[in-house]
C-alpha cells in the first residue's frame, strides 16, 4: 500500500475515538445529541468547534501522494528487454568511444547505435511516465463531488455558505432541496412532511430514497440506513436538521476515496504484458548461454597460452579481439530484441481503440483493449447498464364493466421518448371515462417534465412521475375532447421537434385529429392542464403514502385528484369508479380483485402506484388559492391530509419499473456463446434484481436459483464464497455495497479470471480501478466512475460491452500474428550472428544494421498484421486463457527452422560472394572482387601471415575500394558488398516471412496476401526504405553499405523465396497433426 493509504489508517484510528465507532442510525436522535454533546437549537460554541477541528482535521477528502517523477521514470527500467537494451547501449557506447580515438569513416556508424538505442528507451519511458501519472485522476474527481458550503447552527445562530471543509462532528446542519449533503450526517427531525434524497450514485439504488428521523437496527446495511444522509448526495425533496456524525476520510465518500486508492496499488500488468515479460527473462537466458557459447568458441583468438610442467603459462590476451566479441555480444542483444515491438504495439492498439470508438467504447488506456480480448466474467451493475436507468410504465390495470372485473393493458417502451412503444390493445381516440380519469390524475398530480435533448428524451423531477407523464402522452386525448387545444398547441410544438422526431410522429399509427401523440411530449399533459388548473398540493408523507392535488375546472368544479399506494388509497376509498364513469361501493370482493392485481404486479418487481379522486370536496367549495380562505389554512398542515384524502373513489392502478435494454438479452446469449460468465452485482432490493436478470436471460424463467442470487452481505459471510463464485451460469448480488464489490473482483482474479467490471456511481469506483478492465457509463457514469476506469461506454450498452470483447479478441488475435512474426525474424538474426561466430568468418551485420531492420524494415508489415480481417467466428470460441502461451512448442520449432534458414542464407550469401564468381546461373563477377578459399574465409585473421597473397580492387556504386597498401583489409572494409547482400536477404525473407504470417496454419493458396492490401502496401513501403539507405551515399556510409547490381538482387531473391516454401511444408504438417488430434478425440467427445 502507498504512503497516502498509510497515513489514511493511522489518522482514521486516531480520530475515530467518537465519531467512527458510533452507530448513529442505531440510536434515537436525543440520544445523538447526548453523545455529540450538542443541542440542536444552539448547535457548537466556536471554542467547541476549534477544539474538535483539532481532533478530527478538515472535512476534505486526502490528497494522497504519488510517486516521484525520479521513482516512475526508474520504474520504467523494472523490464528484463528494456534492462538487455540499457546494457548493449552502454557497452557499444563504450566501444564507440574507444574506436572513435582511432578515427575513421567507421566512428560515424559506431555511434549511430547506442544513441538510437538510448533514444528508444527515452521514448519508453517518457510515455510510461506519462501513462502512470494519469492514474489518480479518479480521486481527484471524487474531491468535485464534495458540497462547498453547508448551512450551520453555531452558538444559537444560523450561518449560511459556511466552507463545508469547516464541518466537525456534532455540527448541526439545515439542509433544503437542491443541497449537496457536505458530510455523513443523522436526521435529527424533518421540518417538511418529506425528505427524499438521490443516493443511487454511492449506493447504487436507482430512486430517490426517503429518509426518517427513525433508528434502524445496528446491522444494517447502508441502503438500510432511512435515518442517516450521506456526503455527496443531493436532497431532491424537503428539509430537515441534520447532526454532523463523520467527516472528511471517515465518512462513506471517504472510504471509497480510500479503496479507490488502494485498488491503485494493486493494479497488474495485462496478460500480454506478462507473457511479453516472461518472453523477456527467457530471452536473457538465451542471450546469455548464446554469448558464452560464441565466446567459448572464439577464446582462442583473444586468449592464449603455453603449457609448462603440466600447468598453464605464459598467458597472452588481445584486448582488440576481446573487444571485438563485446561487439559480438551487443550486436546479439539488438538481434534478440524486436525493439520496434512496443511501437507496433501501441500502433496497433492505437488503431483498436479507433475501431471500438465506432462502436461507443472510449477506450482510456490502450492495454485494456488487449485485455478485453480475454475477458472470462463479466462483473454488470443493473442500474443503467442492463436497464435503462429511466423508471417506464409496463402495466396498466383500468376498471371493467363491473366491480368485480378489472382491465389489463401492457405498455410497450423502456425510455423517456413517448414514441418508444405503444399500448398494446389500446382504444384510441375512443377513451371511456374511466381511462380518462387515469389519464388526468397521472398528468395533474404530477410535478415531473419530459424535455428532448442531444441525448434523447431526459426527464425533470421524480423518475415515476416522469413515467407517468410518458404514459399520458401514449394515451393520447379522448375524441370528444376539444380539438381546438391540440391545434392551437400545434406549430409551436412543431418547431420544439426536430425533423427526425418529427418524421418519426407523421408515421405513427397514433397520428389523429385531436389526439396529443402529434403533440408528442407535453401536448396531452398540457392540456388537461388547461382542461383543469391546479390551485392545491398536498405533498407526499410517509405515513400516508399518497400525493394529492386540488384542481379547478374552467366552470369552477373543483376535483381532489391522489395517486399513491395501492394498499393506503384502497384503506381510504368507499367507491370505485366503473368503465362508463358510473361509481358503485367499494366492497371486499372488487378490493381482492384489485390487490390480487397488486401482487401479481408486485411479484413481477413492479413498482405500483393507485389512482384516486373525489369530486366536489366540501372543504375546498369556492377556493381558488387566497391566503385568506378557511380550506387555505387547512393546506397549511400536513396532519389534516389524511383527512382531507377521505372518502375517495377508486379508478385504477399502474405497474413502473426501470426496464431492460431491448439489445441486452441478445448479448448475454452471446455472452453465453463466447463462454463468458454474466454476474450482476447491484445495490437495488432483490426481487427487482432477481425479476430484471430472469428478463433477459440471465437466469432461465423457472430456474431455481436461490443459491445463485445473495445480497453482498451473505456473500461476505458466506463459508466458502470462492465455492459460490466457481458456480456456472450467471450469479446474482443484490444490495451489494463497495467493499462487496471488491471483493468479488479481488476473490475472481485470484481465480484466474480476467474480469471486466461495469458501473457508473462513485460505489462503483474502487471495483473499477481493481478489475482488468474497469469500465464506466458515458451518459449516466459520474466522473469519479470515468477517471477510475479503462473504458467507458457513449450509450451506456451492456451490449457493447459484447461488442467490444469481440473487436478485443480480434486485435490480440492480430497482434500475437506480427509478435510471432517479429520474434521469428529476430531468431533468425539471432541464428546469423551465431553462425558467423561459430564458423569464424567476418561479422556480416553490425547492430545499426540490425536495429534499422528491428525499428524500420519490419515495423510497416509488423503493423499491417494488425489490419488481418476478423475470424467470423471469434465470438463463438472459449476466451483464451490469461496463461496461454504465446508461441507453444509446435510454433517455435517452426520459427526456429525458419530461424535456422535465415541464418544459413545470409551467412551463406556472406560467403558465396568470396568464394564463388556465380551462383545457381547468376554471374556475380561483375564488380572484379577476388575470389578466397572458404577456409581462408574462416580464418581471415591470420590474413598477415598468409605468403602472396593480393587482392584485386573491385567496384561498388561510384567507389573502388584498393587493397595494395593491405591486402588483409579486404576481410574488414572489403567486406561492404557481402555484408550489404547479407543485410538484402534478411530484409526480403522478413518480407516473404510476413506473408507466413498472415495465417498461423492456413496456406497462402487459401488465405492469399491480398486478403490485406496493407500488408501488401507496407511490404512496399520497407522495401522503398531499404532502397533509401542503399542508394543514398551519405545513408549508405552511415550504414556500411553499398548499392547492388541487378545480378546481385536476383541472387537475393533466389535466396530469400524458399522461406515461404518451407513454412508452407510446415503449415501442412501442422494441419495434418491438428486434424488427427481431432479425429482421436471425435469418440469421446461422442461419449459425452
Amino acid at each position: 500500500m502507498g504512503k497516502g493509504a498509510q497515513n489514511y489508517g493511522k489518522k482514521e484510528s486516531a480520530g475515530a475515538g467518537s465519531s467512527n465507532s458510533y452507530a448513529s442510525w442505531a440510536k434515537e436522535a436525543h440520544e445523538c445529541e447526548e453523545k455529540y454533546k450538542v443541542d440542536r437549537k444552539t448547535g457548537l460554541s466556536d471554542a467547541e468547534v476549534e477544539k474538535r477541528l483539532k481532533i478530527y482535521g478538515l472535512n476534505e477528502l486526502e490528497k494522497h501522494e504519488g510517486q516521484s517523477v525520479f521513482r516512475l521514470i526508474l520504474d520504467q527500467f523494472n523490464d528484463t528487454l528494456v534492462r538487455i537494451l540499457l546494457v548493449a547501449a552502454v557497452i557499444s557506447f563504450v566501444l564507440a568511444w574507444y574506436d572513435g580515438e582511432e578515427g575513421g569513416e567507421m566512428e560515424i556508424t559506431a555511434f549511430v547505435e547506442p544513441l538510437v538505442i538510448f533514444l528508444i528507451l527515452i521514448v519508453n519511458a517518457i510515455v510510461g511516465v506519462w501513462q502512470e501519472s494519469n492514474a489518480e485522476k479518479a480521486l481527484e474527481a471524487l474531491k468535485e463531488i464534495q458540497s462547498e458550503q453547508a448551512t450551520v447552527i453555531r452558538n444559537g445562530k444560523k450561518f449560511s455558505g459556511l466552507p463545508a471543509k469547516e464541518l466537525v462532528p456534532g455540527d448541526i446542519v439545515e439542509l433544503r432541496v437542491g443541497d449537496k449533503v457536505p458530510a455523513d450526517m443523522r436526521v435529527l427531525n424533518l421540518i417538511s412532511s418529506t425528505l427524499r434524497v438521490e443516493q443511487g450514485s454511492l449506493t447504487g439504488e436507482s430512486e430517490a430514497v426517503s429518509k426518517t428521523t427513525k433508528p434502524v437496527p445496528l446491522e444494517t446495511d447502508i441502503q438500510g440506513k432511512k435515518c442517516m444522509v450521506f456526503a455527496g448526495t443531493t436532497v431532491v425533496n424537503g428539509n430537515c436538521i441534520c447532526l454532523v456524525t463523520d467527516t472528511g476520510m471517515n465518512t462513506e465518500l471517504g472510504k471509497v476515496h480510500s479503496q479507490i486508492h488502494e485498488a491503485s496499488q494493486s493494479e497488474e500488468d495485462t496478460p500480454l504484458k506478462k507473457k511479453l515479460n516472461e518472453f523477456g527473462e527467457t530471452l536473457t537466458m538465451m542471450i546469455g548461454l548464446i554469448c558464452v557459447l560464441v565466446w567459448l568458441i572464439n577464446v582462442k583468438y583473444f586468449l592464449a597460452w603455453e603449457y609448462a610442467d603440466g600447468w598453464p603459462t605464459n598467458f597472452k590476451f588481445s584486448f582488440e579481439k576481446c573487444t571485438y566479441y563485446f561487439e559480438i555480444a551487443v550486436a546479439l542483444a539488438v538481434a534478440a530484441i524486436p525493439e520496434g515491438l512496443p511501437a507496433v504495439i501501441t500502433t496497433c492498439l492505437a488503431l483498436g481503440t479507433r475501431k471500438m470508438a465506432q462502436k461507443n467504447a472510449l477506450v482510456r488506456k490502450l492495454p485494456s483493449v488487449e485485455t478485453l480480448g480475454c475477458t472470462t466474467v463479466i462483473c454488470s451493475d443493473k442500474t443503467g447498464t442492463l436497464t435503462t436507468n429511466q423508471m417506464a410504465v409496463a402495466k396498466l390495470v383500468a376498471m371493467g364493466h363491473t366491480a368485480n372485473a378489472v382491465r389489463l393493458f401492457n405498455v410497450e417502451g423502456s425510455t423517456y421518448n413517448p414514441l418508444d412503444g405503444k399500448i398494446q390493445g389500446w382504444p384510441a381516440g375512443k377513451m371511456d371515462v374511466n381511462l380518462q380519469t387515469i389519464a388526468k390524475i397521472s398528468a395533474l398530480a404530477n410535478d415531473a417534465s419530459i424535455e428532448q435533448s442531444e441525448k434523447g428524451f431526459v426527464a425533470g423531477g421524480m423518475p415515476t412521475e416522469a413515467a407517468l407523464k410518458v404514459l399520458v402522452e401514449k394515451m393520447g386525448l379522448p375524441s370528444g375532447l376539444d380539438a381546438d387545444f391540440a391545434t392551437g398547441d400545434l406549430m409551436g410544438m412543431l418547431q420544439w421537434l426536430s425533423s427526425a422526431t418529427f418524421h418519426l410522429v407523421m408515421t405513427y399509427t397514433y397520428v389523429l385529429i385531436g389526439s396529443c401523440i402529434i403533440l408528442l411530449n407535453k401536448g396531452c399533459s398540457r392540456t388537461w392542464g388547461k382542461i383543469q388548473r391546479r390551485i392545491a398540493t398536498l405533498e407526499f408523507d410517509r405515513d400516508r403514502k399518497s400525493m394529492g392535488v386540488i384542481v379547478s375546472s374552467n366552470s369552477g368544479k373543483k376535483s381532489l385528484l391522489v395517486k399513491g399506494a395501492v394498499e393506503n388509497l384502497l384503506e381510504r376509498s368507499s367507491r370505485i369508479q366503473l368503465l362508463d364513469g358510473s361509481v358503485v361501493d367499494l366492497d371486499q370482493k372488487s378490493k381482492s380483485v384489485i390487490l390480487d392485481s397488486l401482487n401479481e404486479m408486485s411479484t413481477g418487481a413492479l413498482r405500483v402506484l393507485g389512482f384516486a379522486y373525489k369530486e366536489d370536496p366540501s372543504e375546498f367549495i369556492g377556493y381558488n388559492g387566497e391566503e385568506d380562505h378557511p380550506a387555505h389554512y387547512l393546506l397549511l398542515d400536513p396532519t389534516n391530509y389524511s383527512k382531507i384524502e377521505s372518502n375517495l373513489t377508486f379508478a385504477g392502478l399502474a405497474g413502473l419499473r426501470d426496464p431492460p435494454r431491448k439489445e441486452v438479452r441478445q448479448a448475454i446469449e452471446d455472452c453465453r456463446a463466447a463462454g463468458i460468465q454474466v454476474m450482476v452485482i447491484t445495490g437495488d432490493n432483490k426481487n427487482t434484481a432477481e425479476a430484471i436478470c430472469r428478463e433477459i436471460g440471465v437466469f432461465g424463467p423457472d430456474e431455481y436459483i436461490s443459491s445463485k442470487s445473495i445480497t453482498g452481505r451473505q456473500f461476505m459471510e458466506h463459508h466458502d464464497p470462492k465455492s459460490h463464485l466457481a458456480q456456472k451460469g450467471g450469479l446474482l448480488f443484490s444490495r451489494a455495497e463497495p467493499r462487496h464489490k471488491q471483493e468479488i473482483v479481488r476473490l475472481l482474479k485470484d481465480a484466474g479470471e480476467v474480469v471486466a467490471m461495469t458501473g457508473d456511481g462513485v460505489n462503483d469506483a474502487p471495483a473499477l480501478k481493481l478489475a482488468d478492465i474497469g469500465i464506466a457509463m458515458g451518459i449516466a457514469g459520474t466522473e469519479v466512475a470515468k477517471e477510475a476506469s479503462d473504458m467507458v461506454l457513449a450509450d451506456d450498452n451492456f451490449s457493447t460491452i459484447v461488442a467490444a470483447v469481440g473487436e478485443g479478441r480480434s486485435i490480440y488475435n492480430n497482434m500475437k500474428a506480427f509478435i510471432r512474426y517479429m520474434i521469428s525474424s529476430n531468431i533468425g538474426e539471432v541464428a546469423s550472428i551465431f553462425l558467423t561466430a561459430a564458423i569464424g568468418i567476418p561479422e556480416g551485420l553490425i547492430p545499426v544494421q540490425l536495429l534499422w531492420v528491428n525499428l524500420v524494415t519490419d515495423g510497416p508489415p509488423a503493423t499491417a498484421l494488425g489490419f488481418n480481417p476478423p475470424d467470423k467466428y471469434i465470438m463463438k470460441k472459449a476466451p483464451r486463457r490469461s496463461d496461454d502461451s504465446l508461441i507453444n512448442a509446435w510454433i517455435l520449432f517452426r520459427y526456429m527452422v525458419i530461424g535456422l534458414y535465415v541464418g544459413l542464407a545470409t551467412v551463406g550469401i556472406f560467403v558465396i560472394w568470396f568464394t564463388h564468381d556465380s551462383f545457381l546461373g547468376i554471374d556475380l563477377s561483375g564488380d572484379g572482387h577476388s575470389l578466397v578459399t572458404f577456409s581462408q574465409l574462416r580464418n581471415w585473421d591470420q590474413c598477415k601471415s598468409w605468403e602472396n597473397f593480393t587482392v584485386s580492387p573491385f567496384q561498388a556504386g561510384d567507389q573502388v575500394f584498393n587493397f595494395d597498401s593491405d591486402p588483409c583489409e579486404y576481410f574488414r572494409t572489403g567486406k561492404v558488398k557481402a555484408m550489404t547482400l547479407s543485410l538484402s536477404v534478411l530484409v526480403a525473407i522478413e518480407m516473404f516471412n510476413s506473408l507466413n504470417a498472415l495465417s498461423e496454419d492456413e496456406s497462402l493458396l487459401t488465405m492469399p496476401p491480398w486478403v490485406n492490401p496493407w500488408l501488401l502496401v507496407a511490404m512496399s513501403i520497407s522495401f522503398g526504405l531499404h532502397f533509401l539507405i542503399l542508394y543514398v551515399p551519405f545513408l549508405a556510409q552511415v550504414f556500411g553499405i553499398v548499392p547492388l547490381s541487378v545480378n546481385e538482387w536476383m541472387l537475393v531473391l533466389a535466396v530469400a523465396l524458399p522461406v515461404i516454401l518451407i513454412d508452407e511444408i510446415l503449415k501442412f504438417v501442422g494441419r495434418l497433426t491438428m486434424s488427427g488430434q481431432r479425429v482421436s478425440k471425435a469418440p469421446k467427445h461422442k461419449a459425452e
